[in-house]
């Protein structure tokens, strides 16, 4: 029989596998918006776009998973359960960050949009305050979902 820490542990290969996913779908946006010549704020649209389809289906896929939620502590309303599986995600965003400003700095088609091809600070704090709001939203639904299965 599962316990948490094997659902945890799946949760963590899911993760792990869903990465090259996620470096594929944005590109093949990337792509889209390059031949449609919409690269004008592509980097933020698709960033957003991967990475909520990707906290969409990794809550689809814990709820797959057999946690025992009422074994779980509870401290300020924040479940045992929703720190682990949210510390799954540790290094997440930012190495899919990272993969996009690489992708945009090395691209040629890219060379001749400045604000695309080299993102700067400010360009950038945009894009991780939005990924931030999907994060929290993610971590809230998370967290409301442990917390109804007590």
């Amino acid at each position: 029989m599962m316990n948490n820490a094997d659902s945890i542990a799946q949760l963590c290969r899911y993760i792990a596998e869903r990465k090259p996913v996620l470096q594929k779908q944005y590109a093949q946006l990337l792509a889209q918006d390059l031949s449609r010549q919409q690269w004008d704020g592509c980097l933020q649209r698709n960033v957003l776009i991967v990475l909520k389809q990707a906290y969409d289906e990794a809550l689809a896929f814990v709820k797959t998973l057999p946690f025992d939620s009422a074994a779980s502590p509870v401290d300020q309303g924040l479940s045992d359960l929703t720190r682990q599986a949210l510390s799954a995600f540790n290094g997440f965003a930012d190495n899919f960050l990272l993969f996009v400003v690489d992708k945009h700095r090395t691209s040629c088609a890219l060379s001749n949009f400045p604000d695309e091809h080299k993102p700067d600070k400010t360009y950038l704090n945009a894009v991780m305050r939005d990924i931030a709001g999907l994060w929290q939203n993610f971590a809230l639904t998370l967290n409301a979902y442990f917390l109804e299965c007590r």
